[in-house]
């Protein structure tokens, strides 16, 4: 990509060059239609001349000229553009079936699309949207998202207040996800308060007896870092101290995302935004693999014929990673549901149920691939991840 993004930047340079540096194409129009102004207004007051016609003629030459050259180097900039991206993609966009055709499948897009504008906080493309699609987004849901990105943004702003107020409400809802968030809302104040200037460790200690004590049984490692980095201050000095990564600034920035994943967990909601990670998946590579695959196949004239797995690997990011998978050590293969993962009850070794069997002896025994123990078919347990 990296001859594409090289002309992108070279053409959003040159619009930005043409909007500072130099007379736009817009002031150019608008000095044109000022001047047919003004000879217009001569011809109604009639003291036009011959010279009033040479001047004119000449202006308005001078200002096509002048706009051709501007939109003579956008041009090549998006010509040269054009053709460095014909050159990274070589294969022409692959053609589907129409999808979403039906009014059900239409209006769960359309719902999608307008929660992912309510959810990322784009409110005013969010009413939009449901106006001209005329979707029905329930008030008290909208309600929840503008406080979601209410909090967030106080957040940024280093206000632990109204995150703090919907912790204490969700208190046991967050207890029972063993979730940190109440604790590290609080650690953020502790830290704040203990480096402010003038330099004073009292009232931090102070707020950390009064709110951080109840939380010892649960983070008592965390908590003794707390306490002993109050030996190491000022911060230039904790910065260089093991306890360094308390005076950055991730203890703060960190909550926003932790904040926003509780709170659309506690609505039911995914802990990611679903159209991001299509985005982020199908954008990064995935698709162009799969119809690559699907070409391949095709003209070895194979089919695809499995319906719930991809006829090939797809490398993800680890946030996009949400559930364990097993890959046979005998067989090299992925387990399934058909085709389990199954744990031999001598040894403990796990192999899938097809290795399992290929290796079981008539009298019904296994010899583990690994180990010398051997065990039995018909003891061996499957393995839920």
């Amino acid at each position: 990509m990296d001859g594409p993004l090289k002309e992108l930047s070279k053409l959003e340079r040159l619009t930005e060059r043409t909007k500072g540096k130099t007379s736009s194409i817009e002031n150019s129009l608008d000095s044109l239609l000022q001047s047919l102004r003004e000879v217009k207004d001569r011809i109604n007051a009639g003291s036009v001349t011959e010279d009033t016609y040479v001047l004119l003629a000449q202006a308005v030459e001078a200002k096509k000229k002048e706009i051709d050259e501007k939109q003579k180097e956008i041009y090549n900039g998006i010509a040269r553009l054009g053709k460095a991206l014909d050159k990274k993609f070589t294969q022409p966009l692959p053609t589907y079936e129409p999808l979403f055709a039906s009014k059900d499948a239409s209006a769960a897009l359309e719902r999608t699309i307008a929660l992912h504008f309510l959810r990322t906080g784009q409110f005013s493309t969010a009413e939009a949207f449901i106006q001209e699609c005329k979707i029905v987004i329930e008030p008290e849901q909208r309600t929840k998202f503008q406080d979601l990105h209410r909090i967030v943004l106080a957040l940024k702003r280093q206000n632990i207040g109204p995150a703090l107020e919907w912790s204490l409400k969700n208190r046991e809802f967050l207890r029972k996800r063993s979730s940190p968030l109440e604790f590290y809302l609080h650690r953020s104040q502790f830290i704040r308060l203990l480096l402010a200037e003038p330099l004073d460790a009292g009232p931090a200690i102070s707020y950390a007896n009064a709110t951080l004590r109840s939380f010892y049984p649960e983070h008592a490692a965390e908590f003794q870092r707390l306490m002993t980095s109050v030996l190491y201050l000022p911060k230039e000095r904790l910065q260089r101290s093991p306890y360094a990564d308390l005076a950055s600034d991730s203890v703060h920035t960190d909550l926003e995302p932790l904040f926003a994943k509780e709170y659309c967990t506690s609505l039911g909601m995914s802990r990611q935004v679903p159209l991001r990670v299509i985005g982020d998946i199908g954008g990064g590579g995935a698709l162009a693999r799969i119809e690559k695959a699907r070409t391949v196949m095709k003209e070895r004239k194979s089919e695809w014929s499995q319906t719930d797995e991809l006829p090939i690997e797809i490398q993800l990011a680890p946030e996009n990673r949400y559930h364990s998978i097993f890959v046979c050590p005998v067989s090299k293969e992925q387990s399934t549901e058909q085709n389990p993962p199954m744990m031999m009850s001598t040894c403990g070794h796990v192999i899938t149920k097809e290795s399992l069997q290929k290796l079981c002896k008539s009298n019904g025994r296994v010899k583990c691939p690994y180990c010398p123990a051997e065990s039995t078919q018909l003891t061996a347990l499957p393995v839920v991840f």
